[in-house]
């Protein structure tokens, strides 16, 4: 399994307000045998995050469960040596452990937190300008992927030529019902979550399926939307300002 197939099916870069982290955190926590979730909030750990390789490392350990340097190199393309040093650098910060069992140099790899996530308030304006770098970084890897995987779908078997789904939607929405909304979506997302580290229960014929879920407001849309509510003649019809109803 290639890793520009594979997901982040457990580790989940989600932007949240502390309270809302805070409300939800608990409840997360005693899921998957009490691994905890991690919330960033040190520029420093940030920034080691904010690199493919590192990323790419924690996304294999989602579904290896365990790597080692060597075995990581194989995946990635990397130098054992240069796996090793990215390994002990997401060690040096929290985001991954050893687990035991190794010989030698070999040393296993685990990840250390089953979800991360990237507060979107930040009190040091270091973490913030270090946050948006790495959410920068995460983006660009997960939307190269998909543009690659999604404009090669003649190449597929032919079972999954029609197993994707590509759409986008607007919808008009307080902050209150995105949330509620987001929220929903993440939860059915979550429906086979147990199948993420666990062959035995993945059917005959499952693959790596990766879900982008993304929503944000269209500020620069919004005052043309309430201009064209304005504009609308007894017809429904839009009409430009100044133009006399029929």
């Amino acid at each position: 399994m290639g890793l520009d197939e594979t997901t982040l099916s457990r580790v989940i870069f989600r932007n949240v307000s502390s309270e809302e982290y805070e409300a939800t955190t608990a409840e997360l926590d005693t899921a998957d045998g009490g691994m905890p979730n991690h919330k960033i909030t040190d520029a420093r750990a940030m920034r080691a995050l904010a690199h493919p390789v590192r990323l790419a490392l924690l996304e294999a350990l989602v579904h290896a469960g365990t790597l080692t340097a060597t075995q990581a190199s194989e995946l990635l393309g990397e130098s054992p040596a240069n796996c090793a040093f990215h390994f002990r650098t997401l060690a040096k910060y929290g985001f991954v452990r050893e687990a035991g069992g190794g010989h030698g140099r070999e040393r296993p790899w685990e990840m250390a937190h089953k979800s991360i996530h990237l507060p979107s308030d930040h009190e040091d304006p270091r973490a913030s300008v270090t946050a948006g770098m790495l959410q920068r970084v995460w983006l660009d890897r997960v939307f190269e992927r998909a543009r690659n995987v999604l404009s090669s779908t003649a190449a597929w078997p032919a079972a999954w030529r029609h197993g994707h789904e590509a759409s986008q939607t607007v919808q008009f929405l307080t902050p209150e019902e995105t949330r509620e909304l987001s929220d929903e979506v993440q939860s059915v997302l979550r429906r086979h979550e147990d199948r993420d580290d666990d062959p035995s229960r993945r059917p005959d014929g499952a693959l790596p399926v990766e879900f982008l879920f993304l929503a944000y407001p269209l500020i620069d849309l919004a005052g043309l939307a309430e201009r064209d509510e304005r504009g609308k003649g007894a017809d429904g019809r839009v009409r430009p300002p100044g133009t006399p109803s029929p």
